[in-house]
């Protein structure tokens, strides 16, 4: 696969997929647009498995449609929609070289979708904007999926 080919969907553009928000539609379309798969990290599918999880407890979804959603999302895995690629070592110590760089306002969890994105040569795909402008800062490709408000 071509390192140009490869698009990296963190938590933040992922979640609109399977669930209405105001950046479902453009994520919709620009999933549609890619050729698969989109690559996904371990630590998607722990911040999934968070947000659906969250999202019962704060009653905004039932256990039922938490199920569904989360069911669709292993079909997706496995029928080569996404692909999900370990966080490794190495991706703990560059995250951990952009943080003590104190040159962005990356989260810890964000650095490490960051650090697995750039070392996959992948272009990142968000809805956060810090997480965007840390990209930016530090010479990641990037896609900024601005929700319609």
């Amino acid at each position: 696969m071509n390192p140009a080919d490869l698009f990296y969907l963190d938590t933040s553009a992922l979640l609109p997929y399977y669930r209405e928000e105001p950046a479902s539609t453009r994520i919709q379309e620009l999933l549609i647009s890619l050729k698969p798969p989109v690559i996904i990290s371990d630590l998607t599918k722990v911040e999934f498995a968070a947000a659906l999880a969250r999202w019962v407890r704060m009653k905004e979804l039932s256990e039922q449609q938490a199920d569904f959603i989360d069911n669709t999302f292993a079909k997706d895995i496995t029928s080569g929609l996404f692909l999900k690629k370990p966080i490794i070592k190495r991706h703990y110590m560059q995250a951990e070289k952009w943080l003590t760089g104190r040159k962005t306002a990356l989260r810890t969890l964000d650095a490490l979708h960051l650090a697995c994105c750039w070392d996959l040569g992948a272009e990142l795909i968000t809805c956060d904007r810090v997480l965007y402008q840390s990209s930016e800062t530090l010479g990641v490709k990037n896609q900024f999926i601005q929700p319609v408000i």
